[in-house]
């Protein structure tokens, strides 16, 4: 009786030791957007999501604790920093401009303005060993983490981990990740508009009918005579974005070797995908300037009169930048329909979570 009754009580021990499981979260989506494509080893859980809230506005990830993922992604910029290269640990430039944030776990290729990460977890990864950006290395990291009287046991919670050497790099880039795919925007006027709660004012109609090209549609009406923006080639919704890589004429190149900045090319291998950036997201796109993966434009009017120009000469510019015949009016109406998509809940609830951090 007693060879069955101690093994007993030692599995029930056993089984009370372990750390209860993950609690799932399914975060509500959009009808209109398609569903984000999970990780099947990274669902999003309530631990994790809420670990990974913690890491992003925390400086501790940087080399001296003065910089987080915030600094260069702050919520009321729709995650962007307003800086057209972003400033890193002891006032160092970085490469470019911060990409924002905005239903970025909705882009399901390559991440960066050079696509040099395959999905967000890889990305997250990056900032924090750029000698520019957080400065730091992942060693130093995970020895701040393990010892950290709050953070391990996070850690333990969100990934069942046990073992202090089980904590490595791939769990602070899940958390971070997880955070991030919660940051969806659907809520602009222009999302109201489709939804028919709100109408667009003649203005920003006009907009919306110059870069949705309504003047080559069989209806077009009133519009017919319009100029066609072709904007939306590029700039696809419900995200205003094809995920792809782009010359879009910013510099004139009489060869593919003379960009400044090679962007896409070392990355991909080919010298065609030189002078190429990945095509951001119009989402929120009033709050994040500057603009441009150098942000060299400061207001969305002066990218208007780039595109309207038609830009500069490269072999591979892509051929939907034309120079576009914009009047004054349509010009400006074109800036008031890219107005349109900012969504003001989206950028309130960033400032809520990152006050909830002790950020402010």
């Amino acid at each position: 009786m007693m060879r069955i009754f101690f093994p007993a009580i030692l599995l029930c021990l056993l089984v009370a030791c372990q750390p209860p499981a993950p609690t799932p979260m399914n975060i509500p989506e959009p009808e209109a957007f398609a569903k984000i494509i999970y990780p099947p080893d990274n669902p999003t859980t309530e631990e994790g999501l809420a670990l990974g809230r913690a890491l992003f506005f925390d400086p501790l990830l940087s080399a001296d604790s003065t910089v987080s993922c915030s600094t260069c992604h702050l919520p009321e910029l729709a995650f962007t920093d307003r800086q057209p290269i972003s400033v890193g640990i002891n006032g160092r430039l970085g490469r470019r401009n911060a990409p924002g944030l905005t239903n970025v776990g909705y882009l399901h290729q390559t991440l960066f303005w050079d696509g040099r990460a395959d999905n967000l977890e890889t990305q997250a990864l990056h900032p924090v060993a750029d000698p520019n950006e957080m400065g730091g290395s992942w060693q130093l990291m995970i020895s701040k983490l393990r010892r950290h009287p709050v953070y391990w046991p996070q850690f333990e919670r969100a990934f069942g981990l046990k073992e202090l050497s089980e904590l490595n790099p791939d769990y602070v880039g899940k958390a971070l990740a997880q955070y991030q795919r919660s940051l969806i925007s659907s809520d602009s006027k222009y999302d109201r508009v489709q939804r028919g709660e709100a109408t667009f004012t003649e203005e920003e109609a006009l907009g919306n009918a110059i870069f949705f090209d309504l003047a080559d549609e069989p209806n077009a009406g009133k519009y017919a005579e319009i100029p066609t923006g072709e904007c939306a080639h590029c700039h696809i919704p419900p995200h205003f974005t094809n995920q792809l890589f782009s010359n879009n004429g910013l510099d004139e190149a009489n060869s593919l070797d003379d960009f400044k900045d090679p962007g896409r090319g070392p990355i991909s291998g080919s010298k065609y995908d030189n002078g190429k950036f990945r095509v951001p997201s119009l989402r929120n796109v009033a709050l994040t300037g500057p603009y441009m993966h150098d942000g060299r434009f400061n207001s969305l009017k002066e990218v208007v009169d780039h595109y309207d120009a038609g830009g500069k000469y490269a072999e591979n510019k892509d051929p939907n930048i034309i120079p576009l015949g914009l009047s004054p009016d349509q010009h400006r109406a074109l800036v008031a329909f890219l107005q349109t998509l900012t969504d003001t809940s989206f950028v309130s609830q960033g400032v809520r979570e990152s006050e909830s951090q002790g950020v402010r």
